[in-house]
């Protein structure tokens, strides 16, 4: 049996399957058809042609609207940005972004070590590469993702309590 003759027999039961597995799979169809491809091509390269396609397929179903399922309960929707143009975020939204934007510069700045710098370059406008930051805070290219899991641990802590000092003053 080719692949492409595991690809076509397979089509219409995919389509079958996504349909039963969408009302609890939280995604869209197309998205959760095309995880399961890439999975069965990653299967084709790896290992063949499955022995019994049509139970490896609902299987893959199932295990991708699973993931779906696990994923969209974890991801939050950003909130309400502001416009690119600052003229047509009304002025209270303004102060309000820019009193965010102040709190966390604040908070930033009073991290330990090199954590000022690193996540200065992180967030640069400059798009750095891990290289370059590298290159400029003198330190290895591989200890940054850690040196990063830490100052934004470091920062976690620190802006609970900016948030609250905030909110207190506001109140008084």
């Amino acid at each position: 049996m080719t692949y492409d003759s595991v690809i076509a027999s397979l089509r219409p039961l995919l389509a079958a399957e996504v349909r039963a597995e969408l009302p609890s799979a939280a995604a869209d169809p197309g998205d959760l058809e095309q995880a399961v491809w890439v999975r069965l091509l990653e299967h084709l390269r790896t290992e063949g042609p499955p022995a019994e396609p049509a139970a490896w397929l609902r299987r893959a179903v199932r295990a991708e609207a699973r993931l779906q399922r696990r994923t969209a309960l974890r991801e939050l929707p950003y909130g309400l940005e502001p416009a690119a143009d600052p003229d047509a975020v009304d002025p209270e939204r303004r102060v309000l972004i820019g009193e965010r934007d102040r709190a966390l510069r604040s908070a930033v700045r009073r991290l330990p070590g090199r954590c000022p710098r690193l996540l200065g370059a992180l967030f640069s406008p400059h798009d750095l590469t891990y290289r370059e930051i590298a290159g400029e805070l003198g330190m290895s290219q591989g200890s940054l993702g850690p040196e990063r899991s830490r100052c934004l641990g470091c920062l976690r802590r620190i802006l609970p309590s900016e948030v609250a000092l905030t909110a207190r003053r506001g109140k008084g």
